[in-house]
């Protein structure tokens, strides 16, 4: 069970309701403790007295203010509660807002509100109030000698009161380098990409699904060490753990958002969303789709099967040439000059046509 942190009230206009201040958070961090690498032996922390050098004890520690070099007013925890011992015992409500307008930057530290002892019925009428309304309570609370901005909100059947930042420990938004639109900014097409991709990872609020999976694989290191017997072996740095830097690039935000969409989607879903893109990039640039599709089909069709095919049939005529002997060359040779000399040897009936001609003018 939580502990309680502070009792008090909640301050509504003249109703009071009595409640307790609980924990809503807590901590999962490593328990790491400081050595000495030479013998392993824990590293202290003490409170030094800087006069003397020597350790102080706790309940010799009390709270002072310099009000001059070396003077000192000692302020006890009676002092900070006689300060203002209505702000110390209640959550003064000073206003009601729109719970969605708060910036998230403002908040700081969740706490739980439990109604206290006859304080049911105020804090059911409070809840009620602001649930119907969607407000969030602006109030101030002094928790731990330090006043603090708070709002309370409506979280299932509880009041969560979340302490805040003032306005001045904000640092203002102004002073960022955020895109301005032109170049910097996202076409309207990254933006329909991007709400697909959007609407592709939504789904319901399941905080229990995730968890730090960075310190499960520091226990496994831790694991793996105390199974290995190597309590005290210290790992040496790796060299690549340092990622290498690489120059600035052009990134094609659509083609990051298509392979994420491909990745991410439903297969029915994903089937659905490639259609509509095809159809959407072959209305813009029917020519370079066309000019896919022939040279696709060219180099699909018959022409490429044929020459396949007739490659075969040549390297058979290659080695029958290659497997002739030397005396049949030479009389394939003598053969192939016979018919040309044959060829260009007039026959007897061309002598006779030239002759003819002759005989009649005699």
């Amino acid at each position: 069970m939580s502990r309680v942190i502070w009792k008090g009230a909640i301050s509504f206009g003249l109703v009071n309701i009595p409640v307790v201040l609980k924990p809503a958070s807590r901590t999962h961090t490593l328990d790491l403790d400081m050595l000495d690498k030479r013998d392993m032996a824990p590293i202290g922390y003490q409170r030094i007295n800087k006069h003397t050098g020597k350790p102080v004890e706790s309940d010799d520690i009390v709270k002072g203010y310099a009000y001059e070099k070396d003077e000192y007013v000692v302020l006890s925890d009676e002092d900070f509660k006689q300060a203002n011992v209505e702000a110390t015992q209640t959550v003064d409500i000073v206003s009601f807002v729109d719970a969605a307008s708060i910036p998230p930057y403002y908040f700081e530290t969740p706490y739980y509100l439990e109604p206290d002892k006859r304080g049911e019925r105020g804090y059911a009428l409070l809840h009620e109030t602001m649930r119907r309304t969607g407000r969030a309570a602006l109030a101030m609370v002094v928790l731990r000698n330090r006043q603090h901005l708070a709002a309370l909100l409506v979280s299932g059947k509880a009041l969560v009161l979340n302490t805040m930042r003032f306005a001045d420990e904000v640092l203002p938004i102004e002073d960022l380098a955020l895109p301005k639109g032109g170049k910097q900014g996202a076409s309207a097409r990254e933006v329909d990409m991007a709400e697909k991709l959007v609407e592709d990872m939504t789904e319901d609020w399941a905080p229990e699904q995730y968890r730090d999976t960075y310190r499960d694989d520091l226990m496994a290191v831790i694991d793996a060490k105390i199974k290995s017997g190597n309590t005290h072996l210290l790992t040496p740095a790796s060299e690549d753990t340092a990622p290498a830097t690489k120059g600035a690039k052009v990134i094609d935000m659509m083609a990051l958002l298509r392979d994420s969409l491909g990745k991410r989607g439903k297969p029915g879903k994903r089937a659905a969303e490639k259609g509509s893109e095809e159809a959407t990039a072959a209305e813009e640039a029917p020519a370079k789709v066309s000019a896919k599709v022939s040279a696709k089909g060219s180099a699909k069709g018959p022409a490429k099967g044929a020459a396949r095919k007739s490659a075969p049939s040549k390297a058979p005529a290659k080695k029958t040439v290659a497997t002739k002997k030397p005396a049949a060359r030479k009389a394939a040779a003598k053969q192939a000059t016979a018919k040309q000399a044959a060829a260009r040897k007039p026959t007897a009936k061309n002598a006779a046509a030239k002759k003819a001609p002759a005989r009649k003018a005699a």
